[in-house]
């Protein structure tokens, strides 16, 4: 039997304790006892995310300027400072965001496209059996096929120019953001089913009211999804096949300032793709998800 249990069971038969021991008991207890320590400076700022990210990303900056600077050939690897030179030439100039609004444009397209087509297969799936055993079919044979694999098929029926980029980008969509959704819908539970119903909602109503609510994280990240294959599909296409009416976006800037071996600025096109990715991610996607799936206490 311990000293505490002890004493508490001679204070219990009314048997005075002496206050010495009492005394050590209690240090005792505050020499093993949880006490919270004051973070320090350097603690603080290792504990924010984004400042640990930005460390990584300047040790990486000067890993690649101290290499290129060592390696002494621009047409191998471009210094950094070269790079950004490049990338602040072309905004000034406008060829940049000329190139990047090209291929924005034709990405809106294709996206919209896909998610709308992607949104009727859901529809028809949802509302019948045949449906769900064609969208589970055509899934399971186009999901896997490449987007690009389709462009020699583009080229043909579509033509040199924006219809064949998308008609790549609208298949790169239309299978990921119909597998979320329908998967979201399928894990919808029972019971909120049966509430929609006995509530009376049929059809549109019962999926904007009930499934698209409840299964908007799956939704969302279909969404995301899609849209990292259309701009990686979009980049590569127009790598390929990109000029439509004598311009072209990203992809094929980087194309021609490669056969120019101008390779300061084929990178300057990589870190344009690079940064409008993650401006829709962070700014578009990650602001939905904040006002939406956090905000709702729900898991995506």
């Amino acid at each position: 039997m311990s000293d505490g249990t002890l004493n508490s069971s001679r204070v219990s038969l009314g048997v005075p304790v002496p206050r010495d021991e009492i005394v050590r008991q209690e240090a005792e207890a505050k020499q093993f006892s949880v006490v919270e320590k004051p973070l320090s400076g350097f603690e603080k700022l290792y504990n924010q995310g984004w400042l640990r990210k930005l460390f990584i990303l300047l040790v990486l900056a000067l890993i690649w300027e101290g290499y290129g600077r060592a390696l002494n050939n621009s047409l191998l690897l471009p210094t950094l400072s070269a790079t950004f030179e490049a990338f602040f030439k072309g905004m000034l100039s406008g060829e940049l965001l000329h190139r990047s609004w090209a291929s924005i444009h034709v990405l809106l397209i294709g996206y919209a496209a896909g998610v709308v087509l992607a949104g009727l297969l859901t529809a028809l799936a949802i509302s019948s059996r045949i449906g769900t055993d064609f969208l589970e079919t055509m899934t399971s044979m186009l999901n896997p096929l490449p987007a690009i694999a389709l462009l020699p098929l583009a080229l043909i029926w579509f033509g040199l120019g924006t219809g064949s980029i998308v008609f790549v980008l609208i298949h790169s969509v239309t299978w990921s953001v119909a597998l979320n959704t329908h998967s979201g819908f399928s894990s919808v539970s029972t019971t909120l089913k049966m509430v929609g119903r006995n509530y009376g909602l049929r059809g549109p109503a019962y999926i904007t009211k009930i499934l698209m609510p409840a299964a908007f994280p799956s939704i969302l990240t279909g969404l995301k999804i899609g849209w990292a294959f259309a701009w990686r599909t979009l980049i590569a296409a127009e790598l390929v096949f990109g000029v439509s009416s004598g311009s072209g976006g990203l992809g094929w800037f980087i194309y021609e300032n490669k056969n120019l071996l101008d390779i300061a600025n084929v990178f300057a096109g990589l870190l344009t793709v690079i940064l409008i990715g993650l401006a829709i991610e962070n700014l578009i996607f990650r602001v939905i998800e904040r006002h939406t799936v956090q905000r709702w206490g729900m898991q995506s």
